[in-house]
């Protein structure tokens, strides 16, 4: 692998014009079909195998003017002095339905007095608005039309509140991206010293990110990719790419340090980091590319769309970067040689000091590690799982005063009605038996109303909607639904009896979500394990990065249940109101943060076992590791958490959560595990941490991932020049990632 890479790395490097000009015309190409394609189709918020989406199935087939699928708003009106049902009031209500009625897409507006919803005291009253599209398919001025509508409505006697999901969104836009590189810029500053080599990570992340998103949009129709599914394309392309750059470039100039000329430095670079970028790469790919087991279409889209921004990130890493590295010229000079003390020996770096304290003390440095993830992970026991609705939205959106308002003038339950579908049984009529069904509801003491059934054309099914007694997101709604569902309530009246509505779907697929979380960290990690055992010839490394990263996801979701749900520092984070974490959050940081983890594991580990199979001893080896690779890892984790933390600049709960959730699942990996437990476990376990059973020796490939073989490359570097930079010392070469040179033998 080492040497086909470098040889790939010296065909860029010399070839750097027409490399980059590939890349050029890729960039170009990509954006002229882009912009001719069609508009992305809608998202895919299908739930196969669920029993709401059965419901939403039978709903479409049965009432087909009900229009399941399209957007809907609740605009609520509330009398500030007086009632919704005085002569003033009621006259500015009704002007405002037709106005409603009026607007494009609208398919219906309902007349709160015709529909009696009108709250008890008579102060507040609400008018349900139907769309013919799905929200996702809602044209901005239709939006416009909707928000314009309510502003001109309200007065200082009638206060008027939009919510649903027809209702503009504010976005982050690219103001997070936008943040996140400002970030990364001003730590690559830092890293290298140099503008210029500071400037090519960002340069080549942003172009893959631009190719990766353009081609999504030219590939949407024929795949059928949703026109949210570039968001997360967009989040790990743009750290991933960063990372995998700056690897390389810092392995770059470490080589120049060591006396190679530039072409060979380029080579070797690639060579070494690039394969650590190579096999880093893989293991985020094989983490995105498996949420497809979980069996979501919208999920499996977006870790499709995103592994395939991954792949363009490491294919730029080995090609474009030796490509422009060539380009720069000596603008991009070697490693900077650390400062010397009076003695004149250098100063031995932050992480080199701190690296010989953990081996010395490994067994304390370890058990600290442990019990402060583990407390962090505590709150992840008590972790709820929803979707998050206008309950979740700012105090200042009107999607959460009217939430608020509804909750206040009717109760809560009204924010989240279920939708209740009878089908007889033998294709007979429903009628009778939705309306014992009906009755038999209505008599539980958690539900606060019952509508009247609405039957089919064909009479075999019917339709009621059921408010329950507590808010959409509680505990008690859930289990209120499972109580619809008993099998016995459907068997008791010979019919089929289905729950839709969305705290039914947020039932259904947190339950679909919890089942798919077993299978689908034994595919993940299970490949990610033989992936590893092949790169580090071992079986006890592989199994410590697994361990550690199911470290990191626990202490990563308990901050976000400690944050997030329980509302600790929620003020501080912008946490509107605690409620219940975003179902597919934990399967997702999962995913993300398995596939980050290993990129530090193989940049770090890499590293130590190339000084291990070079001569050196286990823990001198720990050391050397964290000597050429902790500055630059360490970089690298800062860039990834800017980036992940500059999304919880969102309005969005959801964005806010995920941005939140996977900075500090980094934070915790980073620093922790890989930093922390990682070097005392390989001091504790010596040499024993780099054997591998010699049956399985002979069945696992040699990757030569720490590239020994390139030493026997002709052109290499002097062995003047070598010897040159061994007479420096080693802090030259502070600068480098992923693996080295020299000759030496695998485990």
């Amino acid at each position: 692998m080492a040497t086909f890479l470098s040889r790939l790395g010296r065909f860029s490097f010399r070839r750097r014009w027409p490399v980059a000009l590939l890349w050029v015309v890729l960039l170009v190409g990509t954006g002229v079909l882009a912009g001719r394609a069609p508009a992305a189709p809608p998202n895919d918020f299908s739930m196969p195998g669920t029993e709401a989406q059965q419901a939403y199935d039978l709903l479409e087939d049965s009432f087909p003017e009900l229009n399941a699928d399209g957007a809907t708003a609740r605009v609520v009106f509330r009398a500030e002095d007086g009632k919704v049902t005085g002569p003033e009031a009621k006259k500015a209500v009704q002007e405002t339905v037709r106005e409603l009625g009026d607007g494009p897409q609208v398919v219906r507006v309902t007349d709160p007095y015709a529909t009696r919803s009108v709250s008890e005291d008579g102060s507040t009253a609400y008018a349900q608005v139907s769309y013919e599209v799905p929200a996702s398919q809602l044209e901005e001025s239709t939006r416009d039309a909707l928000q314009d509508t309510v502003e001109h409505a309200g007065s200082q006697a009638l206060t008027v509140e939009v919510g649903g999901n027809a209702v503009n969104a504010k976005s982050v836009g690219h103001s997070a991206e936008a943040l996140g590189l400002a970030v990364a810029a001003v730590v690559l500053v830092i890293t290298f010293g140099s503008l210029l080599a500071a400037g090519l990570p960002l340069l080549t992340a942003v172009l893959g990110v631009g190719i990766g998103g353009l081609a999504i949009k030219v590939l949407a129709e024929p795949l059928g990719l949703g026109s949210t599914t570039s968001g997360l394309a967009t989040m790990i392309g743009l750290a991933v790419g960063i990372d995998y750059a700056l690897f390389v470039v810092s392995r770059y100039r470490a080589e120049l340090a060591r006396g190679r000329n530039r072409e060979d430095a380029a080579a070797h670079a690639v060579g070494t980091a690039g394969s650590a970028v190579v096999f880093a790469g893989l293991t985020v790919i094989i983490a995105l590319a498996g949420l497809g087991v979980v069996g979501i279409p919208l999920l499996t889209q977006m870790g499709l769309a995103a592994a395939g921004t991954v792949v363009i990130a490491v294919l730029i890493a080995v090609t474009l970067i030796p490509a422009l590295l060539g380009l720069c010229g000596r603008r991009t000079g070697p490693a900077r040689p650390r400062r010397r003390r009076e003695d004149g020996r250098s100063k031995p770096a932050m992480g080199v000091r701190w690296a010989r304290f953990v081996v010395r003390r490994p067994i304390t440095v370890l058990m600290g590690g442990i019990a402060v993830l583990g407390a962090i992970a505590v709150p992840a026991t008590s972790l709820e799982m929803g979707l998050p609705g206008d309950e979740s939205k700012p105090a200042s959106s009107t999607q959460r005063r009217a939430y608020d308002l509804v909750a206040e003038g009717f109760g809560p339950g009204y924010n989240g009605p279920l939708t209740v579908v009878v089908q007889a049984d033998g294709g007979g009529s429903a009628q009778e038996t939705a309306r014992d069904v009906a009755g038999e509801i209505r008599a539980r003491e958690d539900v606060a109303a019952v509508g009247q059934p609405k039957l089919s054309e064909s009479g075999e099914t019917a339709v009621l909607s059921v408010v329950p007694a507590t808010a959409p997101s509680s505990a008690e709604t859930a289990d209120l639904v499972h109580a619809l569902r008993d099998p016995a309530v459907a068997g008791e009246h010979d019919a089929r009896v289905l729950v839709a509505g969305s705290t039914a779907m947020n039932v259904d697929v947190s339950q679909k979500l919890s089942d798919a979380l077993v299978p689908y960290l034994g595919l993940v990690v299970g490949l990610a394990f033989l992936l590893l055992i092949a790169v580090f010839r071992s079986l006890l490394v592989p199994l410590k990065a697994a361990l550690g990263f199911l470290l990191s996801v626990l202490a990563g979701l308990g901050a976000v249940v400690a944050v997030f749900q329980w509302g600790w520092l929620s003020s501080l984070f912008g946490v509107a109101v605690p409620g219940p974490v975003m179902s597919m959050m934990p399967i997702f940081m999962v995913g993300v943060v398995f596939g980050l983890a290993m990129d530090y594991e193989v940049f770090l580990v890499t590293r130590m076992r190339e000084a291990y199979v070079h001569g050196q001893s286990p823990k001198d080896s720990v050391v050397s590791g964290f000597e050429h690779s902790a500055r630059v890892v360490t970089a690298a984790a800062v860039i990834m958490i800017s980036v992940f933390a500059a999304f919880m600049g969102s309005d969005e709960q959801m964005l806010k959560t995920v941005g939140f959730g996977l900075a500090a699942a980094v934070l915790f990996d980073a620093f922790v595990v890989r930093m922390t437990i990682v070097p005392a476990v390989l001091a504790l376990l010596g040499r024993s941490a780099w054997h591998l059973p010699r049956w399985l020796d002979r069945l696992v490939p040699d990757l030569d991932v720490e590239g020994e073989r390139l030493e026997r490359d002709p052109g290499g570097p002097t062995a003047s020049a070598l010897a040159a930079s061994r007479d420096a010392g080693p802090d030259l070469a502070v600068e480098t990632a992923g693996s080295g040179s020299g000759r030496g033998s695998g485990s």
